[in-house]
């Protein structure tokens, strides 16, 4: 189990709920025996929760798979997947990727995004299945885990899948369509009902069974997806296509890169999670943010070398970013100054080449170090200051903060 070293108020002292029009219980409640709803997200054999149930839900080396519950801090082991090459997480599946498939993992824990105010859910925790593929897939999810889809592209066979979301909120992994394309670099990044395929220098729009709607935009080299409140972006050499829908219709704009713009292009995207601006690395150059309601790209300098950044998009504008010497920074999300800096946390974890993750929610951020075998929750607020450590029995090779 997950043993905290040091330890503040719990956070569910912290996260106090704020409901409009639609309140939740003040104590979790029985298990719903109603359908799904839509206006909530609620499903059958779902307790509706007072506040988010948060956990850090991680894989070691080997595939096994432990959730922390971040309100009581006990442990539970959820089963064994595949050993992963790359984990994705939508903050409640976690897709773990190896040459040969994708093991999905259910953490049982999730917010439901009402627009004005936000609903919780848990239900049982279980390794769902997997998905078989030649090569280690990229994974792209919406802001639903419980309906629309998930997209999953193997580059060595060039498939293109993408999944209910729906189903998997069941218990099954059920395909939606598998489409075949160019061996290489893709993505399948799902829109409303609709789906997004990128690949052999184009994005493409799809309804929910596979077909073409015939609408392509020219996209060379995509690398990298992230879903927004506003559409879901696909990073592209010269710049990225947002998807979105407008009334019943996909559209695929294009957001260029600034006129004259040198600095490397983005490959990877991070946020907390539904915000409408995102983070990446412009190589060494700096950091590039993407405000996808204004269809604007920002470059920010960077201070040292960094080697992954996240932005917060709260009131204060925070990007959160990690060094190349294992330091955690919050830096100005306007003009890319240091506002506070922790100590080297990760640092041996970085030396040796392992994968480290860092996740920002409106109020913590979350960090592991596989070689420090270690995972910190950071006060990005009160100067990077770590509010808890906690010292895993199972190195997390790969975690997820989930509940949210």
């Amino acid at each position: 189990m997950l043993h905290p070293t040091r330890s503040l108020a719990p956070l569910g002292a912290l996260l106090l709920l704020a409901l409009a029009g639609c309140a939740a219980p003040s104590a979790p409640s029985a298990p719903t025996a109603t359908a799904e709803s839509d206006a909530h997200g609620q499903i059958d054999g779902a307790a509706e929760l007072a506040e988010p149930a948060l956990g850090l839900t991680s894989i070691d080396a080997d595939g096994r798979v432990s959730h922390l519950d971040l309100l009581d801090e006990s442990t539970a082991d959820l089963g064994t997947v595949r050993a992963p090459a790359a984990v994705h997480s939508d903050g409640r599946y976690l897709f773990s990727a190896a040459a040969d498939g994708v093991s999905i993992v259910d953490s049982g824990v999730w917010t439901w995004d009402h627009v004005d105010h936000f609903h919780y859910y848990r239900a049982p925790a279980r390794v769902i299945g997997e998905v078989a593929g030649d090569g280690v897939a990229t994974v792209a999810t919406s802001n639903s885990s419980t309906t629309g889809g998930t997209g999953v592209f193997f580059p060595d066979s060039g498939e293109a899948v993408l999944l209910d979301t729906e189903a998997l909120s069941k218990g099954e992994v059920a395909e939606k369509f598998r489409v075949t394309t160019e061996p290489g670099a893709g993505l399948v990044v799902p829109a409303g009902s609709f789906a997004a395929i990128a690949s052999a220098g184009e994005v493409s729009l799809h309804a929910a069974d596979g077909t073409a709607i015939g609408v392509t935009t020219p996209c060379a080299e995509p690398a990298g997806t992230i879903t927004t409140r506003v559409g879901a972006v696909i990073g592209c050499r010269d710049g990225a296509v947002l998807v979105s829908v407008n009334g019943e219709q996909p559209v695929a704009e294009v957001v260029p890169y600034p006129s004259g713009a040198t600095a490397p292009r983005a490959t990877g995207f991070h946020n907390r999670e539904g915000r409408p601006s995102v983070a990446a690395l412009a190589g060494d150059a700096g950091i590039w943010i993407l405000d996808t309601r204004e269809r604007a790209w920002t470059l920010l300098p960077a201070p040292e070398p960094l080697v992954q950044v996240t932005a917060v998009d709260d009131k204060n504008a925070n990007v959160l970013a990690l060094t190349a010497g294992g330091r955690v920074l919050v830096l100005d999300g306007d003009t890319g100054a240091v506002r506070a800096a922790s100590a080297p946390l990760v640092s041996e974890s970085l030396a040796a080449g392992l994968p480290v993750t860092l996740i920002a929610d409106q109020q913590r951020a979350y960090l592991n170090g596989p070689a420090e075998n270690r995972m910190w929750e950071l006060d990005f607020a009160d100067d990077a200051r770590v509010a808890r450590e906690f010292a895993p029995e199972r190195t997390p090779l790969f975690f997820a903060e989930t509940g949210r």
